[in-house]
């Protein structure tokens, strides 16, 4: 197995890095060979004059060296179609992806290379495999508790499923903001051993437990 490890929160002590953390020692644990890619997107810039040129004009640009931030798209894109196994720690900023997530998601959501644009719309290039979120929010976005609209889930379904990739699953830690930080472990903890059983299933190996992992 090959896990593609992606971390975005700007604080290196965030729960959504300590849950991505997480999901990949569940993964290790299931597939001990299992090989890590690891990618810390928090301080990625947006896309520069050139991408956006490619974007515009992608039949104009075709054959050209790769320079600038497409020349990083180019690396991003490959690390996705070499992994089995996607693990995305994210923090949800102002109902949304932090900036950094929304920066990574414009380098690897491109016309022509991992999506297709025709009369019936987009038609993703990349193969599907899984994607396993790891979201820590302030507030109660997701359940019959939630307190604010989630524009979070939907979004990130709707962004990489447009490449392809439409198994994302996402496992929470919510309430950041007010709870302390052993109640927050104990969270973590549940919904990580919630998502190993599972990954167990779906891994064809032996256990089976009910209500892992949030289908948004």
């Amino acid at each position: 197995m090959h896990i593609l490890h992606i971390d975005c929160s700007p604080r290196q002590d965030g729960q959504s890095r300590r849950l991505s953390a997480g999901i990949v020692a569940q993964l290790h644990a299931l597939s001990p060979d299992a090989v890590v890619t690891r990618r810390d997107i928090s301080a990625l810039p947006p896309p520069d004059a050139h991408y956006a040129s490619l974007l515009a004009r992608p039949a104009e640009t075709t054959g050209e060296q790769p320079e600038g931030s497409v020349g990083l798209s180019d690396i991003m894109i490959r690390e996705i179609e070499a992994a089995d196994i996607l693990v995305l720690g994210t923090p949800v900023h102002n109902f949304t992806v932090p900036a950094a997530l929304k920066s990574w998601l414009d380098h690897v959501v491109r016309v022509n290379r991992t999506v297709a644009l025709g009369l019936d719309g987009k038609q993703g290039l990349i193969a599907d495999r899984p994607v396993l979120v790891g979201v820590a929010a302030g507030g109660i976005i997701l359940g019959e508790k939630a307190q604010q609209p989630d524009f979070f889930t939907p979004y990130l379904k709707a962004v990489l499923g447009c490449i392809g990739l439409q198994s994302v699953h996402f496992i929470s830690v919510q309430g950041t903001a007010f709870c302390d930080e052993d109640v927050l472990r104990a969270a973590a903890d549940q919904a990580l051993t919630a998502m190993t059983a599972d990954l167990r299933s779906s891994l064809s190996m032996p256990g089976r437990a009910a209500g892992a992992i949030h289908d948004a």
